[in-house]
């Protein structure tokens, strides 16, 4: 790292040395930005917490409602001892936000984790669309940063979802669909054809969905397994749940069922076979490596410094183009990474 670098690696975090403020801090710290709530970003214990305030429903309920927060607007500046600090949108999951910081006449953005949106593709209307915002250095996430990642178009994506419901359904067994809670459930709710039957969520994605709501978002009606009484209802359900579900009582109750896996780790067929699904869709609120890409080169950035995924390919391949490229090792991760094994489902 450069002398003077105005975000930089410590034990507890990413952290801003003029604003004396850490970004994402994976340990306990006074006073933490938070990009979003996803658990490796957002966790507990800080003193004080800045974030989005859409995203203030989300993180009080994973954090605790006696948080001491403060929300700003997409675009808002506050002032930290002579810092100005900013939050735009990262298209990721709702109230998730890039960390644009200013200080001496440079411009740092931390990413988080961020998902644009294709040319000419509708964009997600769970969360607010990726903005690119103009740096001198980028801090870029690198989770699918392979070539052989390209999300489908989601009209097609969608489509092979409700065909694959719609089969079951007529066939009388329940269309078990695991996926990542906060985020991932949203947007296949915001996608699917709730016309084909009723939508069943799990305890740990309902809330979620409250929260969505809460904030203005439009989702389909949802139901819990205890407000099914007719089990003739649950034989044509999509059901949402996470993979901790799996192999417990609660998912026995759908009998026999058709199950697949929501990730953007389906683009490898090789996943699909050790998680022993039936189906696998190809879902990510990731960019893709295209995605990478041109929000990269949105930015302007000359420097760019990539943190959790594959690191060291998106950092040789960003070199070879001309640019600064190094990395920063942090204790991210994308928590419905990998779909469980069949001996052992994932907690």
């Amino acid at each position: 790292m450069a002398s003077g670098d105005l975000i930089v690696q410590r034990p507890e975090g990413l952290y801003c040395p003029p604003g004396d403020f850490y970004i994402d801090p994976w340990r306990r710290v006074e006073r933490a930005v938070i990009t979003h709530a996803h658990a490796d970003h957002a966790r507990t214990g800080h003193g004080h917490y800045l974030a989005t305030a859409v995203s203030e429903g989300l993180l009080r309920a994973r954090l605790g409602a006696g948080i001491a927060f403060q929300g700003l607007a997409y675009g808002e500046v506050v002032e930290h001892q002579g810092v100005r600090i900013s939050l735009h949108p990262a298209g990721h999951v709702l109230g998730s936000a890039q960390v644009r910081v200013e200080h001496g006449g440079r411009v740092w953005v931390a990413s988080g984790d961020y998902r644009p949106t294709p040319h000419g593709a509708v964009p997600d209307r769970t969360c607010a669309p990726f903005e690119p915002v103009r740096c001198d250095v980028f801090i870029t996430e690198s989770t699918f940063g392979l070539p052989i990642y390209r999300w489908r178009p989601d009209a097609e994506l969608f489509g092979q979802i409700n065909r694959w419901w719609a089969t079951n359904a007529q066939a009388g067994r329940a269309s078990v669909l695991v996926c990542y809670s906060l985020g991932k459930a949203q947007r296949l709710l915001g996608g699917v054809d709730a016309s084909i039957g009723p939508i069943v969520c799990h305890g740990a994605v309902e809330p979620i969905n409250r929260a969505y709501r809460a904030a203005g978002v439009a989702l389909p009606e949802t139901l819990t397994v205890s407000e099914v009484t007719d089990k003739a209802v649950l034989r044509r359900a999509l059901v949402l749940c996470p993979a901790s579900a799996l192999g417990t009582p609660w998912i026995r109750r759908f009998g026999d069922c058709a199950d697949a896996f929501a990730s953007g780790w389906m683009q490898v067929r090789g996943q699909r076979r050790r998680g022993g699904f039936d189906q696998g869709f190809v879902l990510s609120d990731h960019a893709d490596w295209p995605g990478l890409l041109s929000a990269i080169g949105a930015t302007g950035a000359e420097r760019v410094i990539v943190t959790h995924g594959s690191v060291p390919v998106l950092v040789r391949y960003l070199s070879e183009q001309g640019l600064q490229a190094e990395a920063f090792d942090t204790e991210y991760g994308d928590e419905a990474a990998e779909p469980p094994t069949e001996a052992s489902p994932a907690p």
